[in-house]
């Protein structure tokens, strides 16, 4: 087997072993001897989270099933199943997850340890809505923890980017199935902005998309919806135009601000609504690839941020071709989670891999800094050990539980090394 590549195929990885153990024992006895190990998933990561150059352990193969809670409000789900599958098996039995981005590729495992989330104000994080977990430590003990039994523990690993064990199954809060109403518009850059809180409370789901040079946005809502007809999946036309687009910009880079300003002309100015069941109308099509960094605003933050943001690439002329998306998320109390100290706006900042991006990453991210941001774990940053301690006060309740899962490291790798420093 060659190098294992993340999906915009900026990582790679070359472990000694990949392995797919097909049996819980297995699984055990595999953890127990492996000197290092990580765990990887559907690759969706931008950073290197997963990289080994030992063991790396993928669940695909191991067994999983979904166990619905007698009163149904919870699930036990398997930690290595995609979100597409998850979804659509709970939608089987009558149910759905509270909330979802609009990517399903990922594992489930992988979304609750990175803090994944979609958009809604009233609505955390993918990690917030845990409430139990089934996990292999280091010593290759299975153990099972909730906020009863081994708190601590349970605490660590609603949101753990991997570091205390390989999750196996995880309880989730879900509710009753629903549909919902797709409407996506646009609206001049200004009001949006103006009106973004207004939008926000208004709707179940609110997002923007808002290319740099652009003076519109692409507003996109979702809002309950009683059921209504045939689904219809999303246009894959889009994604057609966006691969078209970022080809051109590509070519020529200096035509990006023209060309930007000509794809929104032809962007819908009245919403065509659009609804299905929830886990066929949260996902996008997503076939462009791209590198992306989030940032995590504070709420009161956000609009002045993305101000910032779109300024920023005006002024030094960057030839950027991806739209900005700028999503609402609620707090929650999660030891490292990025929404910890309170409702955020998530700024995700993408580009075009054909196109530079790694010379100024670092200065959009700083300006998202600036206004009290913090990054979304799986996406593009330069945190050090340093900024990890300055961002997140409950940080050494993780290292202390962290340590007790795993004493020896055996789940560290470089990256997460130079981000725990106390504990590598």
């Amino acid at each position: 087997m060659g190098p294992l590549k993340n999906w915009s195929g900026g990582v790679t990885c070359a472990p000694e072993t990949f392995a797919q153990p097909e049996t819980l024992e297995a699984l055990c006895d595999l953890v127990r001897a492996a000197p290092k190990a990580r765990m990887t998933g559907s690759r969706h990561s931008f950073t290197p989270l997963w990289l080994t150059d030992q063991v790396l352990i993928n669940l695909d193969r191991l067994p999983g099933t979904l166990e619905v809670a007698e009163d149904r409000q919870t699930v036990w789900a398997p930690a290595g199943a995609t979100l597409k599958d998850l979804t659509a098996a709970l939608w089987a039995e009558g149910l759905s997850l509270l909330n979802q981005g609009d990517i399903n590729a990922q594992t489930l495992a992988g979304a609750c340890a990175t803090g994944t989330h979609g958009t809604g104000e009233t609505l955390g994080n993918l990690a917030s809505h845990t409430e139990g977990f089934r996990v292999v430590l280091a010593d290759g003990e299975l153990v099972e923890c909730d906020a009863a039994q081994r708190p601590e523990l349970f605490q660590a690993l609603r949101l753990s980017l991997g570091l205390l064990g390989v999750v196996v199954a995880i309880k989730l809060k879900v509710a009753p199935a629903y549909h919902l109403e797709e409407r996506v518009f646009k609206l001049p850059l200004g009001a949006a902005l103006e009106r973004f809180d207004e939008l926000a409370a208004a709707h179940r789901h609110f997002e923007f998309f808002a290319f740099p040079y652009a003076e519109e946005v692409l507003v996109k809502t979702l809002d309950p919806a009683a059921p209504d007809g045939e689904f219809e999946p999303p246009e894959e036309d889009d994604e057609a135009l966006l691969a078209g687009f970022c080809e051109m910009s590509t070519a020529a880079p200096p035509m990006i601000p023209d060309l930007q300003r000509l794809l929104m002309r032809f962007a819908p100015s009245e919403p065509t609504p659009r609804q299905g069941p929830a886990f066929q109308i949260f996902p996008s099509t997503r076939v462009v690839r791209n590198e992306e960094m989030e940032y995590e605003v504070p709420r009161a933050e956000g609009v002045a941020a993305v101000k910032d943001v779109i300024a920023a690439v005006r002024a030094d002329a960057l030839p950027v071709c991806f739209p900005l998306m700028v999503r609402t998320v609620a707090a929650d109390d999660i030891w490292i989670s990025p929404q910890c100290q309170g409702p955020c706006t998530a700024i995700s900042f993408h580009q075009y891999p054909k196109l530079p991006w790694r010379a100024f990453f670092p200065a959009i991210e700083a300006r998202l800094r600036a206004h009290g941001g913090r990054p979304h774990w799986a996406k593009h940053h330069t945190l050090n050990a340093a900024d990890v301690r300055e961002l997140y006060p409950r940080l050494d309740n993780f290292l202390a539980a962290r340590e007790a899962a795993d004493p020896h490291g055996k789940f560290l790798n470089g990256h997460l090394g130079s981000l725990f420093a106390s504990l590598s």
